[in-house]
């Protein structure tokens, strides 16, 4: 393992039970008692089974949680974005691992000191909640996409991408192809071929294979119906 929250413990002070507090304006809680660190692009930030003693915000870059099967595939289970919250658990230890897609710096809180304060601020808990409910939200979706067709799949996978990202009508991926047939349950070679298509019914442009512009979003939402 390249970084491991745990051995941010002893730089962690200035929060009792938390973390440093940024000197700009904390948008959340995490921020507010959270402490950041910088991982290199495909580090690990936390592994399979290990202890879920940390909750994580992405400040910049980006992630994916993934599983490796019992066959050798893996299976992405998610990418977060800047302003995502990843690593909540309904157990002590975690379901995936996680790893930086590109360098990315991450915010990490304490789960104890989060999950305490939620108790007595109402606040904190109403917060605490919507993170919940969007990450329930993500996982549902994500079961939804794995049922329908390959055209489907990757014509729902752009519109999702595209409303998580500021200009909604290009989107600069960051991650690769095979993370997304990962992601989708599809091979690259049927990724790679659906995007073509897809560019060749005016539907997306493809200038790089990082960067897919939306021509005809009727078109992708049909698709995706």
């Amino acid at each position: 393992m390249i970084h491991n929250a745990a051995q941010v413990r002893p730089s962690i002070k200035g929060v009792p039970g938390g973390g440093t507090i940024p000197s700009e304006a904390p948008e959340s809680i995490i921020d507010a008692m959270g402490t950041r660190m910088a991982f290199k692009r495909n580090a690990e930030i936390y592994g399979e089974n290990e202890p879920a003693d940390y909750l994580y915000k992405v400040v910049s870059g980006a992630v994916r949680t993934y599983k490796v099967l019992a066959d050798g595939r893996r299976q992405i289970g998610a990418f977060y974005l800047a302003g995502d919250v990843f690593g909540l658990e309904n157990a002590d230890r975690h379901a995936f691992s996680a790893e930086a897609i590109c360098d990315s710096k991450v915010v990490l809180i304490k789960r104890g000191a989060i999950i305490g304060l939620a108790a007595r601020d109402n606040s904190v808990a109403r917060e605490l909640y919507q993170i919940t409910c969007r990450e329930l939200e993500r996982v549902q979706e994500h079961v939804l996409v794995l049922i329908k067709s390959a055209e489907e799949r990757v014509a729902g996978f752009l519109l999702e991408m595209a409303k998580r990202t500021p200009d909604a009508n290009q989107v600069q991926l960051p991650m690769s192809r095979q993370d997304i047939a990962d992601y989708l349950g599809l091979t690259i070679e049927t990724v790679s071929r659906t995007m073509t298509r897809l560019e060749s019914v005016a539907a997306i442009a493809l200038p790089s294979s990082r960067c897919i512009v939306l021509r005809n979003r009727a078109t992708l939402g049909r698709l995706n119906s």
